[in-house]
């Protein structure tokens, strides 16, 4: 199981990144475990600074802007 982490304050672009994460999974059938981090203290202690993030198994995949569908299906993987 995948375990993934979409880090946002809840602005359109993190809401956008976590949907299509979402959709994502789904159309793969991939087994993850897909969480919202709001918290700007959990989201600095990866080191994000621009939002939104998208972290997968611990590790920060990309910060500060939303990937394509495309690029989101490649990273998952």
């Amino acid at each position: 199981m995948k375990i993934i982490e979409v880090l946002g304050v809840g602005c359109p672009k993190c809401v956008k990144l976590y949907d299509t994460v979402c959709e994502e999974i789904k159309a793969l059938g991939i087994d993850a475990s897909v969480t919202k981090i709001t918290e700007l203290k959990q989201i600095m202690a990866y080191g994000v600074i621009n939002m939104p993030g998208l972290v997968i198994d611990g590790k920060v995949i990309c910060s500060g802007s939303v990937p394509t569908k495309a690029e989101i299906k490649k990273l998952l993987k």
